[in-house]
């Protein structure tokens, strides 16, 4: 069920019906574009400990200064993105509306936002305020702000490739229907102070906002081999188990539908080491269901939950989990 990578750490929700987790702190600096993450070479981070699953996030972080000095600096906590499309079946229509808590040696801190939209690399978030457009792809809200725009605003957004026109025509009637197709970036960031020679206990917890189908791919021998079968497979390293597994399911009776989660786990390299101590727990909610990512050295501690452990451990990837439920259509 759960094939062994070598060279990828973990890679593992919510995302999702598209969607989105998080992502490991980062040191970060405000520029003229927004929150830049950047490496530092005076702050460890000497473990980390993440919990994922489709109904929380939960991540514990101790930081060390091995400078002789007070290190002030600000720290970004990046979620993933939140895509526009058809195709983005996203489950929530902003992550803020997502509770996230982050505490400092067991003292709640508040945090700040920055969210950009975003579409071939550019930022677009100035002029959706300025249209009055959310900055969400998602929602009612989004969808109501361009419908109400005057047309050549909404010609100038689909010259640019930020929405696509899907309006339609029945019976004479004029159906006005526009996708909007840029990208949301969201990060939490606040200014933490690293004391000298000294450990730093950082722990963040939310729920994720998930994404998912309706149906699979996974067990459909109608399927199998297909782009798009393959393309899943290898996000989430699918192997002859899993596989075996949702044919069992299916032929059960069951109807299979998918969910998503995603976790940021790159930003974690820039640190002044390899994360010292490195552990994942994915969770996958019921025995009964059948879990997949990519990881290595991945073993089975319960009747939900899979660990990895590493030493040292810098991640060049980030982490997609694929959770696989069966119900039955009379349930």
């Amino acid at each position: 069920m759960i094939r062994l990578n070598r060279g990828v750490a973990a890679v593992v929700a919510a995302i999702l019906l598209a969607a989105p987790a998080a992502a490991n702190d980062s040191v970060a600096s405000m520029g003229a574009g927004g929150l830049v993450l950047q490496r530092t070479d005076g702050i460890e981070m000497r473990s980390e400990d993440l919990y994922v699953s489709a109904t929380q996030i939960r991540v514990r972080y101790r930081f060390y200064n091995r400078t002789d000095r007070n290190i002030a600096t600000l720290v970004a906590f990046p979620m993933p993105d939140l895509q526009g499309g058809i195709e983005s079946d996203v489950a929530i229509e902003d992550p803020l509306r997502m509770p996230f808590t982050t505490t400092v040696n067991g003292r709640r801190v508040a945090t700040n936002v920055e969210q950009k939209a975003m579409f071939n690399g550019v930022d677009h978030s100035d002029m959706m305020r300025g249209l009055g457009v959310p900055l969400s792809p998602r929602g009612e809200a989004t969808m109501q702000a361009l419908a109400s725009l005057p047309r050549p605003q909404i010609d100038m957004l689909i010259e640019m490739g930020l929405v696509e026109d899907r309006s339609w025509t029945d019976r004479g009637v004029r159906t006005l229907e526009l996708a909007p197709l840029w990208t949301l970036k969201t990060t939490h960031y606040w200014t933490q102070v690293f004391p000298a020679g000294r450990e730093l206990d950082v722990r963040h917890q939310y729920a994720p906002a998930v994404g998912g189908s309706a149906g699979s791919v996974f067990g459909d021998p109608m399927m199998a081999g297909n782009e798009h079968t393959n393309e899943q497979a290898t996000r989430y390293c699918t192997d002859d188990a899993f596989q075996a597994g949702a044919r069992r399911m299916r032929s059960r009776g069951l109807y299979l539908s998918e969910t998503w989660v995603d976790y940021i786990l790159t930003t974690g390299a820039n640190w002044a080491e390899p994360i010292g101590d490195f552990r994942l727990v994915v969770d996958k909610g019921s025995s009964r269901n059948l879990v997949s990512f990519c990881g290595e050295g991945v073993r089975k501690i319960s009747s939900t939950r899979f660990e990895v452990r590493r030493r040292n451990y810098t991640p060049t990837s980030d982490l997609s989990v694929l959770i696989l439920t069966g119900t039955r259509i009379d349930d």
